[in-house]
């Protein structure tokens, strides 16, 4: 049997028409799709009648099937000569463990592409009105996870490490994290530790790019409560630094910038 081959599809943050045309022929060319929580689900709906369709999306603090099995998966379908596209929210390689499935892959002699998405950590502030640089204001962003920072500069006492503090304290760059709703209060914690202006602003984004999208803004010292009594949920994007201020772009703080005109 002819061995398949397998496709990482980055979907973008929600919105079907923010799918790259490269992504959308690919799906209609697939034979099985595993598909995560996130990204264009809705998508899934319009893909020809004869594509399979694994469901392996997680859920903040829920995996019912582990990154493990989801490897295993997609080179199992390949190796019996499907064409396998693993459809992911964001970019495959923006926290999204795409290089672990491309090693998987490799390591088992299937043929492997990526076509990178829109990634959540830029579009949906991006949808909500906040550049994340700006002139006179930063000229670099830091993105990270809102899960244990790892490596040599990893701060055992919350998800950031040090150069993502430094962010912050200093003003040097605007920090976006990525599934941090959960671990915000001890984001908020490290960075007023390691020195950072308690009145920092921040903005979390809910849902970006679809219907429900929602912005919660409150100064950095305040943002733990603000999000709990406002009950913001994941998948949400944290942006802190002066970018994401109120007001930064006059008229655009509060709603979708997709489809206005701009």
């Amino acid at each position: 049997m002819t061995t398949g081959r397998v496709t990482l599809v980055g979907g973008g943050p929600g919105a079907v028409d923010l799918l790259t045309v490269r992504a959308w022929r690919a799906l209609q060319a697939a034979d099985v799709v595993v598909a995560d929580r996130l990204g264009p689900v809705e998508i899934l709906a319009e893909l020809p009648p004869h594509v399979r369709v694994v469901d392996v999306g997680k859920e903040p603090g829920r995996h019912p099937v582990p990154q493990e099995r989801i490897n295993e998966l997609i080179v199992e379908h390949a190796l019996a000569g499907a064409h396998v596209v693993r459809l992911k929210g964001g970019d495959p390689f923006v926290l999204g463990r795409g290089g672990e499935e491309v090693l998987a892959c490799v390591a088992a002699g299937v043929p492997v592409e990526v076509v990178p998405g829109i990634t959540s950590a830029v579009a949906v502030p991006g949808l909500a009105g906040i550049p994340l640089t700006h002139r006179g204001v930063t000229t670099g962003f830091h993105v990270v996870s809102g899960h244990c920072a790892a490596g040599p500069a990893a701060d055992t006492s919350g998800p950031l490490d040090e150069a993502a503090l430094s962010c912050v304290r200093f003003g040097t760059a605007t920090l976006v994290v990525l599934m941090g709703v959960r671990s915000l209060g001890a984001i908020v914690a490290q960075c007023l530790a390691a020195g950072a202006d308690p009145g920092t602003p921040v903005a979390m984004v809910e849902n970006g790019s679809t219907p429900e999208q929602r912005v919660t803004r409150a100064r950095l010292d305040q943002a733990a409560d603000v999000a709990a009594a406002r009950g913001v949920r994941s998948p949400a994007v944290v942006v802190i630094g002066h970018v994401a201020a109120a007001g930064l772009l006059e008229g655009t703080s509060e709603r979708r910038l997709a489809g206005a005109g701009v």
